[in-house]
């Protein structure tokens, strides 16, 4: 994706829908913010969608989700200068969920590159994320990493190369997100681990076509403890910002991926990282994103910024009801859509 160069004007923008409040005269170039500031506009968008929570419903089928307080809300914006602004329950830890299948993919994309497309594609599923009837038809092959059909597969890729997967994983976010306290929820993969059995069957058919290598319980329990890492709006905007970086992390000083696999993973975030609203999602937001049932959502400004999300109370698609709103209130009034 082409970085924009020029300045993004929100009073050119096209809102789909008649913003609450007047749009702000901000510009924004090259990660500097002109006119009034990052942090009042996210306080404003804020107040706007705050009046949505109460619509939607905290994720209850993973039972240590249904007790999380439905009313907080929080948004950061990280920028690639290392720059950053918070505004709401932004430093409040959650339950990042299938947020973490970028890290874990991002993370086979590191040690084996190409070879892991052998055994899944990069394809939208067009079918619930949690389906056996597509993946049977497909012969145990998933169509994409995001699905958790694919997201296992890429748990199965990495328990063949770390001895211990699920520290390499959260060490690995501790390097991103430059935090050394991130931790996994021990209760949340406990109780994701007893409810286990349709991502046990979807693993188990893999397993007979040839496309798993791994113990099955094992890896269930490494992909549950990803699912399981506790981070906040800050966390998960800074541990992205690489991804709007040509795959650079600037405070780590590391290359985590090629500009050509950065690419790749932001335009299967696109095409995939929202279950079935990722077009929706492209046509509200127009951003690479991946959301989590535990209310999260990480959006990728590609040359310029990172901004995660997050309200617990989920819409339909299972996807953050007042994160969608606020996302797109933020990406229209500064002009952000990729598109």
């Amino acid at each position: 994706m082409a970085r924009n160069k020029g300045p993004l004007r929100a009073e050119c923008v096209i809102f789909a829908a008649e913003p609450a409040s007047e749009t702000l005269p901000l510009a924004v170039e090259w990660g500097v913010i002109t006119g009034p500031s990052m942090q009042t506009l996210l306080n404003e968008i804020l107040d706007e969608v705050r009046p949505l929570i109460g619509k939607g419903k905290v994720a209850d089928y993973i039972p240590a989700l249904a007790d999380v307080p439905a009313q907080q809300l929080g948004i950061a914006v990280y920028g690639n200068d290392g720059s950053y602004h918070c505004a709401g329950d932004a430093r409040v830890p959650f339950s990042v969920q299938s947020i973490s299948k970028v890290f874990s993919l991002v993370q086979a994309i590191g040690h084996s590159g190409e070879a892991i497309w052998e055994r899944l594609g990069h394809e939208p599923s067009g079918q619930p994320f949690n389906s056996l009837v597509q993946l049977e038809f497909e012969r145990g092959r998933p169509r994409n990493p995001f699905i958790n059909a694919g997201a296992l597969v890429i748990c199965d890729i990495n328990q063949s190369r770390f001895a211990a997967p699920t520290l390499s994983m959260r060490d690995f976010v501790r390097r991103l997100s430059a935090n050394p306290h991130i931790a996994i929820d021990t209760r949340v993969a406990d109780s994701e681990y007893q409810f286990r059995a349709r991502n046990a069957a979807m693993a188990y058919l893999m397993q007979s076509f040839g496309n798993f290598h791994n113990d099955v319980e094992t890896v269930l329990r490494s992909y549950f403890s990803y699912c399981a890492l506790q981070m906040s709006c800050l966390d998960l905007a800074r541990a992205f910002c690489f991804l709007a970086n040509d795959g650079f992390c600037k405070h780590s000083g590391e290359q985590i991926l090629s500009r050509r696999q950065t690419q790749q993973v932001n335009s299967i975030m696109a095409t995939s990282g929202l279950y079935d609203e990722a077009g929706n999602f492209a046509y509200r937001v127009g951003l690479p994103g991946k959301s989590g049932v535990g209310g999260g959502i990480v959006a990728i400004v590609p040359g310029q910024f990172t901004v995660c999300v997050w309200s617990p109370e989920l819409n339909a698609a299972g996807n953050s009801y007042a994160g969608m709103a606020a996302l797109e209130l933020l990406s229209s009034r500064i002009g952000w859509s990729v598109f």
